[in-house]
C-alpha cells in the first residue's frame, strides 16, 4: 500500500478522531490533520500548545468553546455537498472543547443538516508568529470560486486562504463533479521561489457521493523519483509532500475534498506541469500533434 494513503478507522478512538496525521507520521514538517467522528453530545478537547488550528465542521454542528468565546450553531450540513463550511481559527496556547450536536447544542434549527452528531476536520500548522487573532469562520462569508471548464470543472471554497489572517494554515475544500479531474491540470508547490511558487505540504481528505466509489490521485516529481498513483476511497486521506499531483472521480460518484496546506511562506503559489499547461484554454490543441 501507498505510504501517500492514509484509511480513516472504522471506529472512533477515545478522544474521537477516526484520522490522524502528524508531521512525524508524514515525515515532514508542517502540516498536522485530525477528523473526528462524534455522536450527539460528545466533547472532544484539544490544547494547541505552540500550533494554530483551524476547526472545519464537515457535517453536522457543534458547539466550540474557548478562552476565546462559546461559538455555538456552527455547521449544520447534513453532508459537504449540502451548503459551504463552516469553521473557527483558534491560536497557540487554548483549549479548545468542540460539542457534537444534541440536547442543548445548536444544530436543530437548520434545515441544511442534522439534529445530532458531527464529523469535523482539525486543521494543524506551527505559529512562530503567535497566530492570529481567534474568530468565526462563516461560510456563508465565503464566495465559491468555478474552476476550469468542461471535465475540468470543480468547485473551490475557501476557509482560511490568503485573505484571512494565519501563520502558516491555508485550507480550502473542492467540489468535484462526477466523472470530473481535478487539481487540474498537475501543479507542484515544492519550490522557495515566491512568488512564482512557494513551498507547501498538503493533505488532501476525500469524501464521495454515494460513498461506495472511489478516486484516483497521481503524485510525481519531474524525475519520476516521486512516481505514485493512489486509489481512495470515501474518508481516505492522501498526502502531498512535493511533486505534481492532480486528481479524478469516475463518472456516478461527486468527490470532495478538504485540502490543508502549510510550510515556511504563508502563500498559495504553483507551478503547473510543463507538459499539461495547454489544456487550460479551451479550444487549444496539444502542440505535439
Amino acid at each position: 500500500m501507498s505510504g501517500l494513503l492514509i484509511h480513516a478507522s472504522g471506529s472512533p478512538a477515545a478522544d474521537g478522531a477516526i484520522l490522524r496525521v502528524t508531521p512525524e507520521s508524514a515525515g515532514w514538517r508542517y502540516v498536522g490533520f485530525e477528523v473526528l467522528a462524534l455522536p450527539a453530545g460528545a466533547v472532544a478537547q484539544r490544547e494547541t500548545g505552540d500550533r494554530e488550528l483551524c476547526v472545519v465542521v464537515i457535517a453536522g454542528a457543534v458547539e466550540v468553546r474557548s478562552r476565546h468565546g462559546v461559538w455555538s450553531h456552527l455547521g449544520g450540513r447534513i453532508d459537504p455537498w449540502a451548503g459551504r463550511p463552516d469553521g473557527a481559527y483558534l491560536p497557540p496556547e487554548t483549549t479548545v472543547t468542540i460539542k457534537a450536536a444534541g440536547a442543548g447544542v445548536g444544530g436543530g434549527s437548520d434545515t441544511r443538516g442534522p439534529a445530532a452528531g458531527a464529523e469535523v476536520a482539525l486543521c494543524w500548522a506551527p505559529a512562530p508568529f503567535g497566530g492570529a487573532p481567534a474568530c468565526v469562520l462563516p461560510g456563508d462569508a465565503t464566495e465559491v470560486e468555478t474552476r476550469g471548464y468542461g471535465a475540468l470543472e470543480r468547485f473551490i471554497c475557501p476557509i482560511l486562504m490568503g485573505d484571512r489572517e494565519a501563520d502558516s494554515l491555508l485550507v480550502c475544500e473542492v467540489l468535484t463533479p462526477a466523472g470530473h479531474w481535478s487539481s487540474y491540470p498537475p501543479h507542484r508547490h515544492d519550490r522557495d521561489d515566491p512568488p512564482r511558487e512557494t513551498v507547501l505540504e498538503e493533505t488532501y481528505y476525500h469524501r464521495m457521493k454515494p460513498p461506495g466509489g472511489f478516486g484516483l490521485q497521481r503524485v510525481y516529481s519531474d524525475d519520476r523519483s516521486l512516481e505514485e498513483a493512489v486509489t481512495f476511497g470515501d474518508r481516505d486521506c492522501v498526502l502531498v509532500p512535493r511533486g505534481y499531483h492532480t486528481v479524478s472521480t469516475p463518472p456516478g460518484y461527486d468527490l470532495y475534498y478538504l485540502n490543508v496546506m502549510a510550510g515556511p511562506t504563508r502563500l498559495w503559489a504553483v507551478s503547473n506541469d510543463p507538459d499539461h499547461d495547454w489544456v487550460l484554454a479551451p479550444q487549444a490543441t496539444n502542440p505535439s500533434t
